[in-house]
């Protein structure tokens, strides 16, 4: 069992940018893939981003380019950059570990609430 904190959530205006970070309470070199997906209210949720632990990474469309994964083994932590934020990246941030190469997470976060507005 492995526990997954977000943080670094919160208001910012369109065009600017936002650090999240996701701290596992284990090894995430455990897993196959770390992963990012986000939720808006009223949608369900959706993928945004992964990185293998070979550290392939992959995008939704409409976050590449913008948006950028990376992981750090030694501190178990996984975190997305995002930047150029429009209204529409408004969401509920997730956190996912998953054990295999393919399908939903096994473990997920609490989720970080991000805003983008002026």
């Amino acid at each position: 069992q492995v526990q997954l904190v977000e943080s670094g959530g919160g208001l910012v205006q369109p065009g600017g940018s936002l650090s999240l970070s996701c701290a596992a309470s284990g090894s995430i070199s455990n897993f196959y893939a770390m992963c990012w997906y986000r939720q808006a209210p009223g949608k369900q949720r959706e993928w945004v981003a992964t990185v293998t632990s070979g550290g392939a990474t992959g995008y939704k469309d409409s976050v590449k380019g913008r948006f950028t994964i990376s992981r750090d083994n030694a501190k178990n932590t996984v975190s997305l950059q995002m930047d150029s934020l429009k209204p529409e990246d408004t969401a509920v941030y997730y956190c996912g570990a998953r054990t295999r190469i393919t399908g939903p997470p096994d473990y997920w976060g609490q989720g970080t609430q991000v805003t983008v507005s002026s």
